[in-house]
């Protein structure tokens, strides 16, 4: 299995060259959408550290006390991020409304734009990476630390255009007006990040088109003579977790049941990568295979069909 972490390391260096590289910028400029922008580059710093130590921790193999593995420790790295992403915003939209009290004319405007667009394309260059190898590895933690990257990225260039227009028009006014639409801008993306980790340490179903996918897949066997129910899914970092009971011809031998639903997995496996199944064989015929088709069974159900 790729070792996560590197991807990690690629998004911590990229941090710190671009906190580097935006300070200057704000430093030779005095705008306060330039440091709004370095700001957010130190919750990047954050954040990729944060990636460092969970990826660390997912990679972790199962153990008695986890059976399941460690993969959830993801989402703490994505709600950790959206965290702190509020917290820059909100750094953000003070600083703004105190230059908009207290205006002050930009310097060495050119220079700092540069500088700026630098740090700029690094970032472009880590969210890239980072988007690959999330997507190709399906880690919510390297996706999302994409997402805050392609954020900055967008960013800096409403920063360094409405800097620009300050620099030609001089309208002092249009700099801190850009800093708070970043403020808000991240704050969205902070917001959107916190969804997502909740919904998976909530245990919350595959996205429709891995279930639509699944699907497909048994609709193949029912045609076969099969028959599903009791379909659950879950996403625990990087992996898929997928139960669902298997209906067969009480005739069959144990042997010819296991092999299909061998096959039936290896389908399944194949349309939703990363995943894990755990598959409950039972006749079709007998009607105590309907009863457990929710979550809990009741023992007074079964004793009523009995």
């Amino acid at each position: 299995m790729t070792d996560l972490r590197r991807y990690a390391w690629l998004s911590i260096a990229a941090a710190i060259a671009t906190i580097l590289l935006k300070g200057l910028a704000w430093w030779l400029t005095g705008s306060v959408g330039l440091l709004s922008d370095a700001l957010e580059s130190f919750v990047n710093l954050a954040g990729a550290l944060m990636a460092l130590a969970m990826l660390t921790l997912a990679a972790a193999p199962a153990d008695d006390r986890h059976a399941y593995g460690h993969g959830k420790a993801e989402y703490f790295s994505s709600a950790f991020e959206g965290g702190l992403i509020w917290v820059a915003a909100f750094s953000i939209g003070w600083t703004a409304i105190d230059r908009f009290l207290h205006p002050q004319a930009l310097e060495a405007v050119a220079v700092g734009l540069l500088v700026s667009a630098v740090a700029s394309i690094i970032n472009l260059f880590a969210a890239f990476e980072l988007i690959k190898a999330g997507r190709a590895h399906n880690s919510i933690t390297l996706e999302a630390d994409a997402k805050h990257l392609m954020t900055d990225v967008w960013t800096s260039v409403g920063v360094i255009a409405g800097v620009g227009l300050v620099w030609l028009t001089g309208l002092l006014w249009l700099d801190p007006l850009i800093a708070l639409l970043v403020a808000v801008n991240i704050m969205w993306t902070g917001w959107q990040l916190l969804q997502r980790s909740a919904a998976g340490l909530m245990d919350e179903a595959l996205p429709q088109e891995q279930i639509d996918a699944i699907e497909i897949v048994l609709q193949k066997y029912r045609q076969q003579g099969l028959d599903f129910h009791a379909l659950r899914t879950r996403q625990a970092g990087r992996h898929a977790f997928i139960t669902v009971h298997v209906l067969v011809p009480g005739k069959w031998t144990v042997q010819r049941g296991h092999d299909e639903v061998e096959l039936i997995e290896a389908d399944i496996r194949a349309v939703v990568p990363f995943s894990h199944l755990t598959t409950h064989l039972e006749p079709i015929e007998d009607p105590l295979s309907q009863v457990d088709a929710s979550l809990e069974r009741r023992e007074d159900q079964l004793r009523n069909e009995s």
